[in-house]
């Protein structure tokens, strides 16, 4: 643990990346601005390179800072946790990481479930495009979004998914979208970290190329059907997660099942080691359950 910098300096960076302020990080924690920069500058001195880039028009994280403070961030708030489960006397705590959009419409209204069946656990869940690191002690399972390459972990897959366009009632009313080669004379929301993209939707069931420009682009699945439902445009996104707005009637599929991509990008991720923890394997039970539901 030698080259572990002083917890403080750590804080001090992060309050400082977190607010944006050296000012507003001493108020944060009950210290002066000066005593903060200095913390810092001997953080950087330590590890020999800049985290801050300085200017009359305030401070803001280098490239490395940001990196760094990835990594950094989850470890705190990992430390902050365990502590307050300690001085609270929670013993059977179950930290779940989650991709958002996955969080806020896949999981959130299941939870109920699981927190009724499971009274005796409490859980933490975060949600973030960065995966959650297991050497830091992070979260006890990560459920990822995308391709899955991570090496020495369970990677298992939750469920199959549907994606196809899907707009509102009044859009594809007021646009006669009735047949895929009107899409590219109405906007087409753009879901930048999508596994399938408009490219591949257009080149599987028409002969129409991509749009060069999208006149919305968003980074997660919830902005992109929030979207959708306001009329801003036609969103390429999963039937799974958008099943609440489906239900609802805010949004419809243009078109039949039969022009949608199936794909498997949900994922259960975990250390086999995590897997031997009741309240990680009551959880594994349960989310197989819902996706098999």
């Amino acid at each position: 643990m030698a080259s572990l910098p002083p917890i403080t300096n750590l804080l001090a960076f992060e309050a400082v990346a977190r607010r944006r302020s050296f000012a507003l990080a001493a108020d944060e924690l009950h210290l002066t601005a000066s005593a903060i920069s200095h913390q810092v500058s001997r953080l950087e001195a330590q590890l020999a390179i800049r985290l801050f880039e300085r200017s009359a028009h305030g401070v803001r994280l280098s490239a490395a800072g940001e990196r760094y403070l990835a990594r950094v961030g989850g470890a705190l708030s990992a430390i902050t946790a365990a502590t307050d489960d300690l001085r609270q006397g929670v013993g059977n705590s179950l930290y779940v990481h989650s991709a958002p959009s996955f969080a806020s419409l896949w999981l959130m209204p299941r939870l109920h479930h699981f927190t009724r069946s499971h009274p005796d656990i409490s859980l933490n869940l975060s949600a973030a495009h960065t995966h959650s690191d297991f050497a830091l002690g992070q979260a006890d399972l990560d459920i990822r979004y995308g391709v899955p390459q991570w090496p020495d972990v369970e990677v298992e897959s939750l469920l199959e998914e549907k994606i196809l366009p899907l707009a509102s009632p009044a859009f594809v009313k007021a646009h006669h979208l009735t047949r895929p080669d009107r899409l590219l004379a109405v906007p087409l929301i753009q879901s930048n970290v999508s596994v399938v993209q408009w490219s591949d939707w257009l080149a599987k069931f028409t002969k129409l190329r991509a749009p060069d420009r999208f006149a919305i682009r968003f980074d997660r699945a919830q902005m992109s059907l929030d979207a959708a439902t306001q009329g801003l445009g036609v969103a390429l996104e999963s039937a799974t997660i958008a099943n609440r707005h489906i239900a609802d009637g805010k949004l419809v599929p243009l078109f039949a099942q039969s022009k949608s991509i199936s794909v498997k990008a949900h994922f259960a991720v975990y250390p086999a080691r995590h897997a031997r923890r009741p309240a990680v394997a009551a959880f594994l039970a349960w989310l197989r359950e819902q996706a098999a539901g």
